[in-house]
């Protein structure tokens, strides 16, 4: 955000900076760039082709009526694009995305128009979100935004690859009021979306012999919180496990027995270089569906309350716990982008050394 420059003498000055090449040409662009465009409907086109008609007829003829209807066609056309303009001019767009997204699963993008103007209304707004990279393929409509009010409208989207979902910006269009033409222009407002990937219903092996569901307690004598039995109290045991309720007889202390705490740590590793001799589509097909399945059992094992790290073969690495949830773990495996293969560097005094002694003529000069 741009600060504005202060006036006061004694405070000092931040330095002017002058703009580069670059953003002088970008400036200049910006500058004979159209801020509308316009395209011709259906309808449009056909109004066009019957007001030529109706010129050239009234060229030949000299007829007055012919003129008038000529003159009324015209006239169409420039109350078409006067309105158009008025209801284009004024508008902010802002785009609330949602906290996550996950791949085959639909979420909704919520779309709000705030008309500033303070006595004109726009009418047949739509409003087409721009995403990098993507096709342009969903729109909100908004039949009526009145003076200084704000409307909201969503669309659904199903993602269908994870990643980062780059939006760019809007495209305002409206065919207002007769429909003869689109009037369009563009809005930036970026914002990104994590596409997290796609996790199904895994099966588990069953856990270990005395487990308890849900918990990290296990059937066993240990130093966890939770008690395990009563016992009555020996030679050397801690006396802060004494059960005070229990121990009711003169001269015979009850001890409290703990069950010992068991968490168990799962690890998976994603081969995450690609290697130079194989196919680049099978390769990533194998890689995605590599991801998907990490990404499902890792729900799996946090759910039941196992401690889940996934490493890669290029030295990234994560963790996450059941405390903690799986976002972390998934936006990991959302933005992890497979790495090409290192090439082997040879030393060039080597390959100097080995072309001079495998030289006959080099042997003979000797």
């Amino acid at each position: 955000m741009a600060r504005a420059r202060s006036n006061h003498p004694d405070l000092p000055q931040p330095p002017l900076r002058r703009a580069g090449p670059s953003t002088r040409l970008s400036r200049a662009l910006r500058w004979f760039r159209p801020p509308r465009k316009l395209k011709l409907t259906r309808e449009g086109k056909y109004f066009i082709g019957i007001t030529f008609g109706v010129g050239f007829a009234a060229i030949n003829t000299g007829n007055n009526l012919l003129y008038l209807l000529l003159g009324m066609l015209l006239s169409l056309i420039v109350v078409s694009g006067v309105m158009s303009e008025l209801s284009l001019r004024h508008l902010t767009v802002v785009r609330r995305l949602p906290p996550r997204a996950q791949v085959s699963r639909p979420h909704l993008v919520e779309i709000e128009v705030y008309n500033h103007k303070q006595r004109v209304p726009s009418y047949a707004i739509e409003i087409e979100d721009l995403r990098a990279g993507q096709p342009a393929d969903k729109r909100c409509f908004f039949l009526k935004i009145s003076p200084s009010s704000a409307q909201v409208a969503a669309y659904r989207r199903t993602p269908a690859r994870r990643g980062r979902d780059h939006h760019v910006g809007f495209r305002v269009a409206t065919r207002f009021p007769f429909g003869l033409f689109e009037k369009s222009r563009e809005l930036s407002a970026e914002g990104d979306l994590i596409i997290y990937p796609a996790v199904d219903a895994v099966r588990l092996p069953p856990d270990q012999s005395g487990r308890r569901a849900g918990g990290e307690g296990a059937l066993g004598r240990g130093f966890g919180d939770e008690m395990l039995g009563v016992r009555v109290m020996r030679d050397g045991d801690d006396p802060r496990d004494i059960y005070w309720r229990k121990s009711t007889l003169p001269g015979q202390l009850v001890l409290r027995e703990r069950a010992k705490e068991t968490r168990r740590d799962v690890e998976y590793t994603i081969d995450s270089i690609h290697p130079g001799d194989e196919a680049e589509d099978s390769w990533s097909d194998r890689f995605e569906r590599r991801i998907r399945d990490v990404a499902s059992r890792s729900v799996a094992h946090l759910k039941r309350g196992d401690a889940v790290a996934v490493s890669t073969t290029a030295g990234e690495r994560t963790r996450a716990s059941s405390s903690g949830g799986a976002d972390p773990l998934l936006r990991f495996l959302a933005l992890l982008q497979a790495t090409p293969e290192p090439r082997a560097k040879t030393d060039p005094s080597i390959r100097l050394s080995k072309k001079t002694s495998s030289d006959p003529t080099a042997k003979a000069a000797e």
